[in-house]
């Protein structure tokens, strides 16, 4: 079964021989996931100013060398065309397709980039008794395009993604408290609340993922996305960019620990 998959090794397996296509919130609980972007040489540092400048939404914890898509510093021996549950294929900024392999389209001049997860401070939160919404319902986490700017840099520039969980306000001061420490998994929310404030009209109607329940007495919870990466690629337009598919993340050998 997927939900019994504990290691980051068993998920990446998964992955790699076509077992698990599948979202990865709850896989592998206390290892860090990443958001993955895959981009050539030529744009690689406008990107990773773009990831200096806004550390909320794109904290680094890999970056290949060029046309190795073996992660060294996180997951050694892995290989991130395969690794995977699900891609996106992006050509001038426009998705193309979403696959679960893309070994064919690997090239020599390419670099891959590994981003900080949200759901790496899940299991911290259920242990703690914090209820996590989309594992409860088997669902991916929902995720929604903000009206808060990023900085730009070089060529790369947008608008904040959010990831969402639902909290009675107790437990939202709770989660700051659990989440704040963790800087390279986005670290504390970015707002609690009324979500016309940061440009959200519809929160059963997420850009990403699946919509989940607000029970009475609850506020939304919002942290920064590393889905930011891939609104921002629409922007840029660069003539080939490879991502994660939204909850589809590279889970890495690192465990939480090993990043507060």
């Amino acid at each position: 079964m997927v939900n019994s998959l504990s290691t980051a090794a068993e998920v990446r397996s998964r992955a790699r021989s076509g077992e698990l296509s599948a979202p990865t919130p709850g896989l592998a609980p206390g290892y860090v996931q990443a958001n993955l972007v895959v981009l050539p040489k030529s744009l690689a540092f406008d990107f990773l100013l773009f990831c200096q400048r806004n550390p909320k939404p794109c904290p680094v914890l890999d970056v290949t060398d060029v046309g190795n898509p073996e992660p060294r510093l996180v997951a050694p021996g892995s290989d991130l065309r395969t690794d995977l549950p699900r891609y996106r294929v992006f050509q001038q900024g426009e998705l193309i397709e979403e696959t679960t392999d893309i070994r064919k389209i690997w090239r020599d001049d390419l670099v891959a980039f590994l981003i900080g997860c949200s759901f790496t401070f899940e299991a911290a939160m259920l242990k703690a008794g914090l209820p996590v919404r989309h594992l409860d319902e088997g669902k991916n986490v929902p995720m929604y395009r903000t009206t808060i700017p990023c900085v730009s840099a070089g060529s790369f520039a947008g608008r904040l993604v959010v990831s969402m969980r639902p909290l009675s306000p107790a437990q939202a001061i709770q989660a700051v408290q659990l989440t704040t420490p963790y800087t390279k998994a986005h670290g504390a929310p970015v707002h609690l609340g009324d979500p016309a404030a940061i440009g959200i009209t519809q929160l059963d109607a997420p850009d990403f993922g699946d919509a989940v329940t607000l029970r009475d007495g609850e506020i939304p919870v919002f942290w920064a996305c590393g889905v930011t990466t891939q609104a921002t690629i629409g922007q840029t337009q660069p003539e080939l960019a490879i991502t994660h598919a939204p909850g589809h993340m590279f889970v890495t050998d690192l465990k939480e620990d090993a990043i507060l």
